[in-house]
This record gives structure tokens, C-alpha cells and sequence, in this order.
């Protein structure tokens, strides 16, 4: 990063101006009253830190009380920012010695389900249910369905003690925990969007769960956010802002992320963060997260990287060093586990600061709402959902994005018209198997060595909230390739009039539509018969095509 680029930053003031609620620091704000209402409605996560403090002594008598009664899982049934962030909290910090299990569920995946279904125990079971809007069709959906499953074993008001809210107040989630006596309900303050809320009650619960230190966990992100008043460069969150702003506007907007492995989950936390903050109007970074490494000369000159190190594990730290020789520009962040409050504030300032850099609104997601219309107009259209339905050979199918039939020749047309700024997103409809991950990691690997593209697996409908802003909203550099399925069993939501085997092939279809809709390069491919073959299935046609 050049020197002369933060000090034109500092010269204005950038994160001073944030930190004083000036919204035309924003460059959609100025002069829009209606867009200055909206940033200014979305700028509570600066003072998190220090306001929910209040909160850590409720939190953690309830937390406290559930593990006295014998709790040893805790189900999350959540979307995007309101279930990463416990996510990472799980996988980072871990669970302390003698508090329950945290399982993120954010699927509509008749396998997932059916997963986590069969492993119910509703007497030792904890569900939270946390989304800000309240009316999330996820996460109500799977909230009927393990609601049903509780009250089937435990009785309905018996089955209420076993259920948590997190939402803002007044909301449709918030009536319905009254409405079925659930054992508590946690609103958020509403001027917090979800991707900015992991210091806030939608991490602050599920940490205290975990048996994790809550003044802690509070008190680094304080200490990130004093730092992150400093109009110098030496404020954290300031010099990671304009990092991503410089390497955007010099066309290096793959933000490539090299993290060491107790540290992969924040990849996607910071993957739904960046990248639906930042992907709109034909601009934004793409977090790269999870790829396999590569040798330096093996990347395009539209990457940055950030090399994320710890007192555990450095060893990243060479090939930071090689890139940069190699002419990347590299950040490298030094970090430590118990600091996961600081780095969610760092990076949520940096956000913040590339919102600014950028002249984008960080704060609103003016496509995400294009996939769920679809959605519901297909849920309507019973009709051609199952003509989609209809049984397809064995193997895998290749389907244009009108939904009629193609030759494998079109997936090689495809991969063949990868240019030079491109990425490839593959975007899975499948249940989430290590097998299946592990061969979207050789076709990940196979895809950048004949093409040099960066690669990103989403696994729907969890991309939906978070690179599926970028995807449509973003520059036109993405090609597509949506892989779906047959699912096993048909799990009926209840009252919903469908299962969520329709539910999730309406969003898959949907999601397909609106890429079209937006002109992307796109191809899906569909798995005939038992998923159990689609990783090899997948891997041959897809790394065998040039």
C-alpha cells in the first residue's frame, strides 16, 4: 500500500468522520435524505462493544442456567451474518470443558436436516433462533420444523423452554416467542445490520454458551475500536480499509485470504462481510477464502493478499513473503485466538472504510432481494417446479440457464471464455459431505491451473446471504457453474404447503434466474441419482473440461 493513498485518508478525516456519524462520508448519502437515514440507521456496531457490556451479565445467567440442566447441544438455526459470527466462535475459540456443543444449521438441505434431525435429543437441546429481520424464510422454516420435533417429545409449553431469540425488537420472530413460550428472547439494537453484528447479542449469545469470556471477548474489541479512532496509520482498521480500497481501484479486487487453520472459519465470516458490503454498482472485493495454495507465480495480477498469522501458526508468513517478492501486494495481520473480538472489529471498520473508498453505500444489499422474489414466485409456480423435477439419467446432466437441456460442449464454452480478470464461482445445492468438499478443492485446484481464475465455493442457501450480492451486484467478472441434486427424502415444512426439498430447489432455480437475469456467464449442472458419487462425478467433468 502506498504511503501517499492513507495519507490522503487522513487528510480527510475518513475515520474520524465515521466515527462521528457523518453518513456523506458515503458517497451515496450526499444529498439523499433517504440514504442518510439508512446509513445512519446502520451505524450501531461502532459503539457494540461498549454498550453490550450491559448485556454480558443476562446473557451469561442464561447460559449458566441451560448448562445446569443438562444442555449439551446448542442448535443455531440462523443465515448469514446472524449465524457466522457463531460459527467462528465454535471453530476458533472452541467450547469450554463442560459447556454444550454449538451446531450452526443455515440450510434448507433435506440431508442436512435430516442429519441433524436424527441425532435430536430435545430434552438436552438448546435451540436459538437468531435472525435481525424475524421473518428469514430459513430460518422459520427450520424453526417449525424442530419446534414440531421438541413439542412432539417434550409437549408445546415444555418444548418453548427449549427455544432462545435473538432479533430487533417488534419483529415477526419477536411476537412468535411469546407466542410459544420460549424460554427467552434477546433484541438487538435494530441500528446493527446483520453482517456487523458479531459484537453485538447475536454473538454475544452463542459465545456465552460456548463458556467463553465475555468481558474478554468485549474488552479486545474495545481496545480494536479505541485504535480504530486514531486518524493515523497506525489505526488498524483504517490501514486494512484502505489496503482493500487501493487494490480495487488498481484492479487487484480478488482479495485473496491465506489463513492458518484454527483461524478458517473467519474466512467465510469475512467472505458474507466484504463481499455483500462491498459488491454493488458494478464494483466491490471479492474475499478468495480456503483455496488451495498455490506457488506465487501461479496468481494473476487481480489478486491482494492478506496473510493472516498467529502465535500458533506463522508458517503462512513465507508465502506472503514470496508473493510480495513475486510483486503482490501483500498485508500481513498478526492475531491471536482469544482476540476475535478485536479482529471482528477490525474488519468491520476496514468495511466501513472501503464502503467510503469506493463510493458505495456499505450498508444496504440492493440485490439480495432479486433471488428471494424469485423464490417465492416459484413457490407459487408449483407447475414448473416440477417439470424440473422431472427424472433426469444417471450422472450429471448439463442444463442452460432457461432450464433446457445442453450439451457437455457448453460447460467447456464456458471454462474456455474465462478472461483475464474472471473468477469462478461454483455454487453447490448439494448436502455438505467432507468427500464432496474435498473434491471441490482438486476442481478449485484444476480450474486456476488451466485458467489462472480465482475460484469460490458457495454452498446454497447460505451464499445467498453473503457473496450472492457480489455475484449479481458486483462487476461482471464472474462465471458460474450451479450444481444441484436429487434429494433422498421429502421433509415437509410445517403449515408451508412444501418441503424442503421444493424450498431449496425454488432457491437454487431462483438464484440461477436472477444471474441470467443480470447477463452472468452461467451453467448448471445436475447430479441424476445418488449424490453419494457427485464429488468424482463432478470432478471429472468439470476438471476434464477446457
Amino acid at each position: 500500500m502506498s504511503a501517499a493513498f492513507i495519507d490522503n485518508l487522513i487528510r480527510d478525516g475518513i475515520a474520524g468522520r465515521i466515527w462521528e456519524r457523518d453518513a456523506t462520508v458515503f458517497a451515496p448519502a450526499r444529498g439523499n435524505d433517504e440514504v442518510t437515514r439508512a446509513v445512519l440507521n446502520r451505524l450501531g456496531w461502532l459503539s457494540a462493544p461498549e454498550d453490550m457490556q450491559a448485556e454480558v451479565e443476562r446473557v451469561r445467567a442464561m447460559a449458566g442456567a441451560v448448562k445446569s440442566e443438562g444442555v449439551d447441544r446448542v442448535l443455531l438455526l440462523g443465515m448469514g451474518g446472524s449465524s457466522l459470527c457463531a460459527e467462528v466462535l465454535r471453530d476458533v475459540g472452541g467450547a469450554a470443558p463442560g459447556w454444550p456443543d454449538l451446531v450452526v444449521l443455515d440450510t434448507t438441505d433435506e440431508g442436512a436436516i435430516a442429519r441433524e434431525t436424527a441425532r435430536l435429543d430435545p430434552a438436552r437441546t438448546l435451540f436459538i433462533v437468531a435472525s435481525k429481520s424475524g421473518s428469514t424464510i430459513e430460518v422459520t422454516s427450520l424453526e417449525s420444523h424442530f419446534r414440531a420435533r421438541a413439542a412432539a417429545a417434550l409437549g408445546v409449553e415444555a418444548a418453548g423452554r427449549r427455544f432462545v431469540a435473538i432479533t430487533d425488537p417488534d419483529t415477526q420472530l419477536a411476537a412468535h416467542a411469546r407466542a410459544h413460550h420460549y424460554r427467552d428472547a434477546f433484541f438487538n439494537p435494530p441500528d446493527i445490520g446483520g453482517r456487523f453484528s458479531a459484537l453485538s447479542l447475536f454473538g454475544l449469545v452463542p459465545a456465552a454458551l460456548l463458556g467463553h469470556d465475555l468481558d474478554g471477548f468485549l474488552g479486545a474489541a474495545r481496545d480494536a475500536a479505541a485504535g480504530c479512532r486514531e486518524n493515523a496509520a497506525t489505526n488498524p482498521g483504517l490501514a486494512l480499509g484502505a489496503f482493500m480500497v487501493e487494490a480495487a481501484r488498481a484492479g487487484r479486487d480478488k482479495l485473496t485470504l491465506l489463513l492458518p487453520p484454527s483461524f478458517k472459519a473467519f474466512g467465510l465470516w469475512v467472505e458474507q462481510l466484504v463481499a455483500e458490503s462491498t459488491g454493488k454498482h458494478g464494483v466491490g472485493l471479492l474475499p478468495v477464502t480456503g483455496e488451495p495454495l498455490f506457488d506465487a507465480a501461479a496468481y494473476r495480477a487481480d489478486r491482494a493478499f492478506i496473510v493472516v498469522s498467529t502465535d500458533e501458526d506463522n508458517a503462512l508468513e513465507a508465502l506472503g513473503g514470496a508473493l510480495e517478492k513475486a510483486g503482490h501486494p501483500i498485508m500481513t495481520i498478526r492475531t491471536r485466538r482469544a482476540h476475535l473480538g478485536a479482529e471482528f472489529f477490525r474488519w468491520e471498520f476496514a468495511t466501513a472504510i472501503a464502503g467510503a473508498g469506493l463510493d458505495i453505500n456499505p450498508f444496504d444489499e440492493p440485490n439480495v432481494k432479486e433471488a428471494k422474489d424469485k423464490t417465492s414466485a416459484l413457490l407459487k409456480d408449483r407447475p414448473a417446479l416440477e417439470r424440473d423435477r422431472a427424472p433426469r439419467a444417471e450422472g450429471i446432466s448439463v442444463i442452460a440457464s432457461d432450464g433446457r437441456p445442453a450439451s457437455p460442449e457448453a460447460l467447456s464454452q464456458l471454462l474456455r471464455g474465462v478472461g483475464a480478470r474472471d473468477y469462478v464461482g461454483l455454487l453447490v445445492w448439494l448436502t455438505p459431505e467432507p468427500a464432496l468438499e474435498d473434491a471441490m478443492q482438486r476442481v478449485r485446484e484444476a480450474i486456476t491451473r488451466k485458467t489462472g481464475a480465482a475460484t469460490t465455493v458457495g454452498i446454497g442457501p447460505r451464499y445467498l446471504h453473503s457473496t450472492g450480492q457480489y455475484h449479481k451486484g458486483g462487476p461482471d467478472t464472474g462465471v458460474f457453474i450451479v450444481i444441484t441434486g436429487e434429494d433422498a427424502t421429502e421433509t415437509e415444512v410445517p403449515g408451508a404447503g412444501y418441503s424442503f426439498s421444493v424450498l431449496k430447489r425454488a432457491q437454487a432455480l431462483g438464484d440461477l434466474q436472477a444471474l441470467a437475469a443480470h447477463g452472468r456467464r452461467v451453467v448448471r449442472l445436475h447430479v441424476g441419482g445418488a449424490e453419494s458419487n457427485a464429488g468424482p462425478m463432478i470432478e471429472a467433468m468439470v476438471a476434464g473440461n477446457r
